[in-house]
């Protein structure tokens, strides 16, 4: 006698969505924001954007994707959107803040400029504009910050500058109080930085692949930390092509713990600990990050 078939363990999806229609979305969102898309990425496209398909009740993928190519431009907004993957914290790899730290000490006769490119929800910017508040002791440091990214939800958060306590519950309890208001009543559990923070910085919309960016040299440090890795090699170098010119001579480049840019040597020299010179600059001495 025959055993009785085991149930499936793939829950049928509602919506059919083909090699094809995968093929699709990774030739498009390469196309519009240079992010490659792996192949084992497929079953989280999928749920992201069968979102966006119940949203707009449609039925196929195959009427989304047309949409899309209709170059409808709020929905090309909304496709970006969905496929970004924005995971950051307060102070992540911190060693770069103590570093930065120790670069705007180092430079006081002018304005510094600081340019974070993947500002995501805020908190990295945020701890830029912390760390520049410690190096000058001062609530109105001499600094300037561009915080930008592709997602416009998560810069409508960072301008917000609201969080859970759980999101800020590492930070020591000194730099808590002191940049950061606990809400009260209706706002029990959550935490707002302070208005000083947030004039120091100005959050802006930036699509790394478009042809000109808004934002203005010269920086005197550049983040662009863990977005480099959804580009692939020849986006990469062209990327960092047109961040040379907006760099000082002596400014620094921050980049994530996984990321090297041995194939654009002749762009970017590394100091050690993902901090990055312009290969064109001629210390005095050697610049090391140990």
């Amino acid at each position: 006698m025959a055993e009785p078939s085991s149930p499936s363990l793939v829950p049928e999806r509602e919506f059919h969505f083909t090699k094809a229609n995968f093929d699709r979305v990774r030739e498009l969102i390469y196309q519009h924001a240079g992010i490659s898309l792996a192949p084992i990425k497929q079953d989280m496209v999928y749920s992201r954007l069968a979102r966006r398909l119940r949203a707009l009740k449609l039925s196929t993928f195959e009427e989304y994707l047309a949409r899309l190519e209709q170059c409808d431009e709020d929905e090309w907004e909304t496709f970006v959107n969905s496929l970004t993957t924005n995971l950051t914290a307060f102070f992540r790899e911190a060693h770069h803040f103590d570093i930065l730290k120790k670069q705007l000490q180092e430079r006081t006769t002018r304005p510094l400029r600081i340019w974070c490119s993947a500002a995501s929800t805020g908190e990295e910017p945020y701890s830029l504009a912390i760390t520049a508040c410690e190096a000058f002791d001062s609530l109105t440091p001499p600094v300037e910050i561009v915080a930008s990214d592709i997602d416009t939800n998560v810069l409508a958060t960072a301008s917000r500058g609201v969080y859970t306590m759980e999101r800020v519950d590492r930070l020591p309890a000194a730099r808590l109080q002191r940049f950061f208001l606990k809400g009260k009543g209706g706002q029990t559990g959550y935490v707002r930085v302070r208005p000083e923070l947030q004039r120091l910085i100005n959050f802006t919309r930036v699509n790394l692949l478009d042809a000109r960016w808004p934002i203005q040299g010269p920086l005197d440090a550049l983040f662009c930390r863990n977005v480099m890795i959804y580009f692939d090699k020849p986006t990469q170098y062209q990327i960092l092509k047109k961040f040379v010119p907006l760099l000082r001579d002596d400014g620094l480049m921050y980049a994530g713990h996984s990321e090297s840019f041995l194939h654009a040597a002749d762009l970017f020299r590394s100091l050690g600990r993902t901090v990055y010179e312009r290969s064109d600059h001629q210390p005095a001495g050697k610049r090391t990050m140990a």
